[in-house]
């Protein structure tokens, strides 16, 4: 009897051991997975921020957590189980919709920048684009309903991403680190954003009620600081954006048989090696996002006249189209 109660626990032992390097494997293929779509995420964070404006102190973290709970509900219970539906019977779709990601992230940064550069000729491109009608009865309420699905947007972008970097051939195990990837890049993203907003509450509070000359001041170098901070993680999330979706679109381009601009991409990449061996690796990645962020900047400039001139109009007229709900 002893010796079966010992056989029995040595098999739970072992099948503990399975399920945490299972577990491990899983957390292992999502972090990996996370870091792919950092350009999506740089952007989520830079652009969130921008939805509190206008609001008194007390509503900022209500109003990101309404907008972190959408992000959960989007990649949980739509994006999660299409992507699996789409590894499953069609995983020849995932690099297309990879690629039509990627284009919308190369017209995002495209248009970010006209926009900086050439902000009256911008504003009429926006305003010939059919805005979004939402059914709310505030402020907050459009604002919260309007980051959401900007945010659903760009979350299956990183869903997308996400799977196509999961190298896991058992279904659950892939539907497990899918659902991880997706709730821990949701947490770091609109931790990091909570944090971002509330940074000058802090400092305020810092330099009006910290002891030393030395806190006082930190506070009041927090409050300067932060509007260029934005400024700056606004730049960063538009040249992130930009370069990961040119990334997408080369990668996609050579499955498709189509390789001049990946080898493009190797050869500037080996130049910056060799130039600067010491740093090959700093140097080599700089190279490489140099020329996806080119590659993302030329698709970008072409799809804006597109979705002025053409798809915004079609789509429009579809509207038109369809029954109106009383």
């Amino acid at each position: 009897m002893s010796v079966g109660l010992l056989a029995l626990l040595d098999d739970v032992a072992g099948l503990v051991k399975v399920a945490a390097a299972s577990l491990d494997d899983v957390a292992g293929q999502a972090a990996k997975a996370s870091a792919k779509a950092a350009g999506a995420l740089i952007d989520d964070a830079a652009v969130t921020p921008n939805y509190v404006t206008g609001f008194t102190a007390d509503r900022e973290l209500p109003i990101i957590g309404k907008i972190a709970w959408g992000s959960i509900r989007n990649k949980l219970l739509f994006l999660l189980p299409a992507a699996l539906l789409l590894s499953v019977f069609a995983p020849w779709l995932i690099t297309p919709l990879l690629m039509i990601g990627g284009g919308y992230l190369c017209y995002e940064g495209a248009e970010k920048i006209f926009h900086a550069l050439r902000p009256h000729d911008a504003e009429v491109h926006e305003a010939g684009l059919e805005p979004v009608a939402i059914s709310a009865e505030t402020l907050e309420d459009r604002k919260v309903a309007g980051a959401i699905q900007t945010d659903f947007i760009l979350s299956a972008e990183i869903m997308t991403i996400v799977l196509s970097a999961i190298h896991v051939d058992n279904f659950w195990f892939r539907a497990a680190a899918l659902a991880l990837a997706g709730v821990g890049i949701t947490v770091a993203v609109y931790g990091a954003v909570a944090l971002i907003v509330k940074a000058d509450d802090f400092g305020l509070w810092t330099a009006r009620s910290a002891r030393t000359e030395f806190g006082r001041a930190f506070g009041r170098g927090i409050v300067v600081s932060m509007p260029v901070f934005l400024q700056i993680l606004g730049v960063v999330g538009t040249a992130a954006m930009t370069w990961v979706g040119g990334s997408i679109i080369v990668h996609g381009l050579y499955e498709f048989g189509i390789d001049w601009p990946e080898h493009i991409v190797e050869a500037a990449a080996h130049w910056a090696e060799a130039s600067v061996p010491a740093i090959a690796g700093v140097t080599g990645w700089l190279a490489t996002a140099a020329v996806d962020f080119v590659f993302g900047i030329m698709l970008g400039a072409i799809l804006i006249p597109v979705v002025g001139l053409v798809l915004a109009p079609a789509f429009r007229a579809l509207k038109h189209l369809l029954p109106k709900r009383a």
